[in-house]
């Protein structure tokens, strides 16, 4: 078999767990954690490019993809911010520091940092836990800021409550020159007195140049409604990147339970330009 280039990892380790140690847990909104997690010899678990997936793992109570959401340029550890919705879910977030998981990976493609989107600008939309993925992809280009033109960021949540990695935003996002910042909640909230409305509706109401590539990640109902309005703002297809990650379970295309159409979202995505998702059955 050949190597793996977003990693170097052969893609026969990439079946191994790896075991994990948690370092760190942070509580990020009442259903969100994020997990820093590094081997056993302290170390960073493997190389990985932003956009990938991991397996991770707790034997006995079962496995499942996650969004890395720490950059490539940490070489400390790797995170993951975990919505809590299910078994899996339910025991990492009742676990503690010093635990042990397992996680194998990385899986899938990546967004295309050191290609499409170099030199270019670059506008983030994010709802929800959404924003688990394209941390990674800011977090880089903030790491690597002479690559890249201007970076916009829009996220909203249901409440303020709801914004995952919010100091990180505050302290350093909305605090790097060339780095504008849009945040949003669903619902006025006592205490907050920032923008309120949907993210769709607040895109248009900024009315963003389309001098730029979109990166767009959120609730299927949310990118459609996205999608339609930066259409109307006047942005391609060809200009706007997403993840597809329902639904993935083994990881190298072979279980065929995120098979749509001729693809695998674990080997041919998560990542996808959107005039790609036209190709794909309407069923996704």
């Amino acid at each position: 078999m050949g190597e793996c280039t977003c990693g170097g990892n052969h893609k026969s380790d990439m079946l191994i767990p790896m075991i994990g140690v948690i370092t760190d847990i942070r509580t990020e909104t009442p259903d969100v954690k994020t997990f820093r997690v590094v081997g056993r010899d302290g170390k960073k678990l493997f190389e990985h490019m932003p956009g990938q997936c991991a397996m991770v793992s707790v034997p006995g109570v079962g496995e499942a993809m996650f969004s890395i959401t720490s950059s490539p340029t940490n070489k400390e550890f790797q995170e993951f911010s975990i919505k809590r919705c299910g078994s899996l879910t339910d025991v990492l977030h009742g676990m503690n520091p010093g635990d042990e998981i397992t996680v194998r990976g990385p899986y899938g493609n990546a967004f295309p940092v050191e290609t499409a989107l170099k030199g270019e600008n670059l506008l983030f939309i994010a709802g929800g836990i959404g924003l688990a993925p394209l941390r990674s992809v800011i977090n880089y280009v903030l790491d690597n800021r002479e690559n890249y033109g201007t970076v916009e960021i829009l996220y909203g949540s249901r409440s303020a409550d709801d914004l995952v990695q919010l100091e990180e935003i505050q302290q350093v996002w909305c605090k790097t020159d060339g780095v504008d910042v849009y945040l949003t909640i669903d619902r006025e909230q006592e205490g907050w007195d920032g923008h309120v409305g949907f993210v769709p509706s607040y895109l248009k109401e900024i009315g963003f140049t389309t001098d730029k590539k979109v990166l767009v990640c959120g609730p299927p109902i949310m990118i459609k409604f996205v999608l339609a309005g930066l259409t109307e703002m006047g942005f391609t297809k060809e200009q706007i990147y997403t993840t597809l990650e329902l639904r993935m379970k083994c990881g190298i295309g072979k279980c065929g339970r995120c098979n749509i159409g001729s693809k695998y979202v674990c080997k041919d995505g998560p990542v996808f330009r959107f005039d790609e998702i036209d190709e794909l059955p309407p069923e996704y």
